[in-house]
């Protein structure tokens, strides 16, 4: 029978069966660990006894209610629950169904805001380059990621991009705050560049998603865009689809280095993987201030529905009971020191980065300089492949703005133990030795 669907490539894969916990079976009893959560989303692992029982409650009740015709218990207290997670300035919760549409709804919430305060001139949102916010047009103006958004770009508007801080890139200590400060002052140069009247938004992940490859801020970079963005009456929006939910040992990421935005984006492990579920969060007096001018010119149907909200309120109850932030700060702790271990053994590891089980490792064809490898030799795939067929998978992209270099997400569900931290090391050991004999790797230097 003809293949109908379609997805993104020829790419073949085996048919799913089931999931528990970190694991997958395929239909021929193969067996895989789920080393990145599928993109970075199944937080609290597969079939959560306590969400699926949620689930078949409020389905039992209503699986809709149109947002115009019915408020839903469900709704409201996720809503509730999300802004009591939030510092006290976030207050207001608007539902979508997953991160590009959190994004865009960050975009145009702040678009509105602006109109609101008479500053129409007010409309580019400065990004990052590389970064990777969604792959609706206009979450990819603000992307940086060139194959991603190329295609697409006589399409929309592209924005405004600057470095993202990539001091292992550029040979600079990041735990330096001058070197925090050297990258946060693109942003202030960007923004008189531009006419500070026509910058609307700053939008940043706090800890790196695929794009970069779990990148770290360096020291003060956090705390130096906030400053710039009050300076110039520049929302600033942190993009926590990846990061937030627990996976880098913090509820937000942002909260390892104290910052407040203005509002937020949040998906992936907002819903684990149950049902499609995102959200945007944002200051009350800017919410106020749109409903007040008539209304937020925006909406999804799907918005708020009460079964992914109840499944969504089950998984944070979830992460709060098992204490999945702290266990994913442990765990990541242990997993990133085993990834660390890796680079005395293959010389073409040049950089392990993250927080909490938000972890990537990039290779390089040498350590000194950082250039990456031949893109002929395809690592980003090939290293995929090699681990998928030995039973585990994990999560690649090109560093270097979607052209070259090659790094790897290693993101377990928030779930995982000591003893299946050893098994992922085993099997990635494995697919790294396997990678490495057959490029001749092996048998470089690159250290």
């Amino acid at each position: 029978m003809k293949n109908r669907l379609f997805y993104q490539s020829r790419l073949a894969r085996p048919e799913l069966d089931r999931a528990e916990g970190i694991y997958l079976w395929a239909k021929d009893g193969k067996r895989y660990l789920d080393g990145s959560s599928g993109a970075m989303v199944s937080n609290i692992g597969h079939s959560n006894p306590a969400v699926l029982q949620a689930m078949r409650e409020q389905m039992e009740k209503s699986t809709f209610g149109y947002r115009l015709h019915f408020q839903t218990e469900a709704s409201e207290r996720l809503a509730n629950k999300t802004a009591a997670l939030c510092p006290e300035e976030l207050g207001r919760v608007f539902f979508v169904s997953g991160g590009s549409e959190a994004v865009e709804s960050t975009l145009k919430l702040a678009r509105q805001y602006a109109l609101t305060r008479g500053e129409a001139q007010r409309y580019k949102v400065i990004s990052r380059m590389p970064s990777y916010h969604g792959s609706t047009l206009g979450a990819l103006a603000v992307t940086g990621y060139a194959p991603l958004a190329a295609p697409f770009s006589p399409m929309m508007r592209e924005m405004p991009k600057i470095p993202a801080p990539r001091a292992y890139l550029d040979g600079l200590d990041p735990d330096d705050p001058a070197t925090g400060k050297h990258y946060a002052d693109m942003l202030e140069q960007t923004i008189l560049d531009e006419g500070p009247q026509t910058v609307l938004a700053f939008i940043v992940e706090p800890v790196g998603g695929a794009s970069t490859g779990a990148l770290v801020p360096p020291a003060g970079y956090m705390q130096r865009i906030r400053e710039i963005c009050d300076d110039y009456g520049v929302l600033l929006i942190h993009d926590e689809v990846m990061s937030g939910g627990g996976r880098t040992g913090k509820f937000w990421g942002a909260e390892h280095w104290g910052t407040v935005p203005d509002l937020i984006s949040i998906s992936k492990g907002f819903g684990g993987g149950y049902v499609p579920l995102g959200a945007m969060i944002a200051r009350d007096d800017i919410v106020e201030a749109v409903l007040d001018a008539g209304g937020f010119a925006h909406g999804h149907t799907y918005a708020g529905n009460p079964l992914a909200c109840a499944a969504g309120l089950a998984v944070i109850d979830e992460i709060e009971r098992q204490d999945l932030t702290g266990n994913a700060a442990a765990m990541g702790d242990k997993l990133k020191a085993r990834l660390n271990a890796l680079k005395n053994r293959f010389p073409f590891i040049g950089d392990v980065r993250g927080k909490g089980l938000l972890l990537a490792f990039e290779l390089v064809s040498d350590r000194t300089t950082m250039q990456p490898l031949p893109k002929e030799l395809g690592a980003f795939d090939r290293l995929v492949n090699i681990a998928y067929d030995k039973g585990l998978i994990i999560y690649s992209r090109r560093t270097r703005g979607g052209i070259s270099g090659d790094h790897f997400l290693v993101c377990p569900p928030m779930i995982v133990t000591e003893p299946q931290i050893d098994e992922i090391m085993a099997l990635l050991t494995e697919a790294l030795d396997e990678f490495a004999a057959e490029t001749g790797l092996d048998k470089d230097s690159a250290a």
